[in-house]
């Protein structure tokens, strides 16, 4: 069994560029608090095995996924959840001058940062 208090030091960036804080990792996912401040972009991803499951905590943000057939962005608030497959490209941004923040579930665990992919053709400018 495991218990964690969040933890107000950010323990690392997500390679997109978000603020990181651990949580709880098991044998078959983890899970993160993530913050992206006031009017920050991220960069464009795709990860290649991991899915992502988010629950918006509050802030407002938008969240834009492409794969390949689809393509949309989401208006992100309080009380949302969203899901990220592999294999999507997805580039998100905090639009409001409060920090967006979110639970980050991913499944499998996250194996590594080389497990997403940087790409050039974002929705937005990153500003990261």
């Amino acid at each position: 069994m495991k218990t964690v208090s969040l933890s107000e030091k950010v323990d690392t960036h997500s390679p997109a560029g978000a603020e990181v804080r651990f949580m709880v990792e098991g044998a078959t996912g983890g899970m993160i608090h993530c913050t992206l401040p006031p009017f920050q972009v991220n960069k464009a991803v795709i990860h290649a095995t991991v899915n992502e499951f988010w629950y918006v905590l509050s802030g407002h943000g938008e969240i834009w996924r492409d794969n390949g057939i689809d393509s949309s962005v989401t208006k992100l608030s309080a009380g949302m959840s969203i899901n990220i497959l592999p294999d999507t490209v997805f580039q998100y941004r905090s639009v409001s001058d409060e920090a967006l923040t979110f639970i980050c579930i991913t499944m499998p665990p996250w194996p590594s940062d080389t497990e997403a992919s940087f790409v050039d053709k974002g929705k937005w400018v990153p500003t990261v």
